[in-house]
């Protein structure tokens, strides 16, 4: 028999167990690296954001899938190994928090595969790009615009995308009266595509630093979290979890017109991962909700991501 050859080992970041952040859960650790798959793309990691979810999985405060696992969810890097045709080696690509879907359930099947029955979340039920190396789907690894750089693109692979993917389910429009109600990682980001599409953007948000970070970035008016702006709105997107906050982004729109929740209001501590209502209101006075869908809060299905990347989603 001949010699086992060593695994090439890797340094990641791995959470042995969940814990206050405090204690540093995470440890630097020297690991095998990822072993190549079908169906599946070995990638250099040359930048991973951070999330607030990340946050949440080294806490505890979602559930572990399994031990030792290496979070990150928002990895831009360059393909080595399992290239294709559409992914020549030295790509750069991008993969962010759906990994992947089992394809064959009712949602899948409905083009809505962020509701699958069985996904695959990066960094949490597989490992993710908090590591030298990442091994990702094929079908979610998407090339990246050389326009922007590895930092600018990693957040833009989660917040970025949530934030486009609300602006999509909104129905905005070129040039209408916009009101983001909440202007966290997401928001901030999306009032420059409503800006490249010539939108007036309103913005009612807690905390005196989130409501200069508004006004530094062109917004037409800037609020508290329950002030209605001093114009009827087209659409509202909120991003704030909080049932006054959707009371008041309905009362400021315009007969008919669209509003779509990113966070919905939480009973209780912690995460919730619940669809949204994405809904109209025909009666803005009586703030009625009357459902036209619900697509679920989501960090965006393939289609949010290329659209996305088509539009080229400007960068802070």
């Amino acid at each position: 028999m001949g010699e086992r050859v060593p695994k090439i080992q890797m340094k990641a970041a791995v959470l042995a167990a969940p814990q206050d952040v405090s204690k540093r859960p995470l440890k630097i650790s020297l690991i095998p690296q990822p072993e190549l798959k079908p169906g599946h793309v070995l990638i250099r990691v040359r930048a991973c954001g951070i999330c607030r979810t990340d946050l949440h999985i080294v806490e505890g405060e979602l559930p572990p899938h399994r031990k030792g696992i290496i979070p990150g969810h928002q990895i831009v890097g360059e393909i080595v190994d399992g290239s294709t045709t559409d992914l020549p080696p030295g790509t750069r690509v991008g993969v962010s928090w759906i990994g992947g879907v089992d394809g064959t359930c009712w949602y899948c099947q409905q083009d809505l595969e962020n509701l699958c029955d069985a996904p695959t979340f990066t960094g949490y039920s597989v490992d993710g790009g908090y590591a030298e190396y990442a091994l990702a789907r094929t079908d979610f690894a998407f090339p990246l615009p050389a326009a922007l750089d590895d930092l600018q693109a990693a957040p833009l692979l989660c917040a970025g995308i949530i934030g486009f993917r609300s602006l999509r389910v909104a129905g905005v429009e070129r040039g209408e009266r916009v009101g983001l109600f909440g202007f966290g990682a997401s928001a901030h980001l999306a009032i420059a595509v409503l800006q490249a599409w010539k939108c007036e953007v309103y913005v009612a948000t807690r905390g005196a630093s989130h409501r200069q970070l508004a006004a530094s970035l062109g917004a037409a008016w800037v609020g508290s979290e329950t002030e209605r702006p001093p114009v009827k709105l087209d659409r509202a997107v909120t991003f704030a979890p909080s049932g006054d906050v959707v009371v008041a982004a309905l009362a400021s729109l315009r007969k008919g017109r669209g509003c779509d929740q990113r966070n919905p209001p939480r009973p209780h501590s912690g995460v919730r991962l619940r669809p949204p209502f994405v809904g109209r209101a025909p009666d803005s006075k009586r703030c009625e909700h009357d459902p036209l869908r619900c697509p679920g809060f989501s960090p965006g299905c393939k289609r949010d991501q290329s659209s996305a990347q088509d539009h080229r989603l400007p960068a802070r």
